[in-house]
């Protein structure tokens, strides 16, 4: 059973909750819930990072891991067009974690959500025997505009914000730029306000599974498949690196064809790479081959 199998299975079992206001649960970035009366949506996020799969002791400094935990976050609220609004984390703690290294990992999380307005208002405190958190980030966006994975079109252009594979390469090499982003991502927290209030995006969601991966996922949401040409590459990452490495935490969108969109927004470039078509809901074609979704799937091989 993989990572998608297991969550069409739990909301298979769980449906749509009759909870008042809940307007999306499983299968998003973000869950949507919608209070009375309310002319906002909130969002709602949740995250683990893990010693051993997410960061190294050895490689990554307290505060890098605490950045780490809060973008991973952020980035979902990012694809959503939403903004933050607070964080709570619960931080379980192996035997070699030490004051300094607490106050370092705070201090990274910290000022991360300083920079995006996600202030840290609660969570819980365990000992284990690796580090591992979890991290629920609250973010609201304007009532009924949230940017969702289902909402692509026949013929949307499919754009991906920056150049992918950075965090692959610099995970592989440990050094340089790239060994930098990998580190510490930075979520498109503007770009994806500027996606759903300026461009009228259609579709999004966060590169944090290898294109390969999250391509597939958003052709799945929205019914269709896609035909891309190779994306822009982070410089020395391989193709392999861009298509399906993961923790770009860059944003892929869909837009109408007629849609304005810019090559770059603040720096960052915008590059189309291809079309949705109408065919089988989740194929992905790049070149006219088949492109597997190969990407990174915490549950491939139970």
């Amino acid at each position: 059973m993989d990572e998608p199998e297991l969550i069409e299975k739990l909301r298979g079992r769980v449906g749509q909750p009759r909870t008042a206001g809940v307007v999306l649960g499983i299968g998003d970035d973000c869950a949507i819930v919608r209070p009375r009366g309310a002319r906002e949506d909130w969002l709602y996020t949740t995250d683990m990072l893990l010693e051993g799969t997410h960061f190294l002791r050895e490689t990554h400094t307290p505060a890098e891991v605490g950045w780490k935990a809060l973008a991973r976050g952020l980035s979902d609220i990012a694809a959503m067009g939403g903004e933050a609004r607070f964080c709570l984390l619960s931080l379980a703690v192996a035997s070699w974690v030490d004051a300094r290294w607490l106050d370092g990992f705070y201090g990274g999380l910290l000022a991360l959500g300083e920079r995006h307005g996600a202030a840290l208002i609660g969570g819980d405190l365990a000992r284990t025997e690796r580090v591992m958190c979890d991290i629920v980030v609250v973010g609201t966006v304007p009532r009924g505009k949230a940017l969702r994975r289902d909402g692509a079109r026949p013929g949307d252009a499919i754009y991906v914000s920056g150049a992918l594979g950075g965090s692959a390469l610099g995970l592989a090499t440990g050094r340089g730029k790239a060994w930098v982003r990998h580190k510490r991502p930075q979520p498109r927290m503007a770009l994806g306000r500027f996606l759903r209030a300026r461009v009228g995006a259609t579709a999004a969601m966060d590169l944090s599974d290898g294109l390969s991966l999250d391509l597939h996922r958003l052709c799945m949401a929205s019914g269709l498949h896609a035909e891309i040409a190779p994306p822009p590459l982070y410089r020395g990452a391989t193709l392999a690196q861009g298509l399906h490495g993961g923790e770009d935490y860059e944003l892929l969108f869909t837009a109408p064809e007629r849609a304005r969109v810019p090559g770059a927004f603040e720096g960052v470039p915008l590059t189309r790479i291809g079309t949705m078509r109408k065919g089988a809901a989740g194929a992905v074609e790049m070149d006219g081959a088949p492109l597997p979704p190969l990407g990174y799937d915490h549950l491939r091989h139970l």
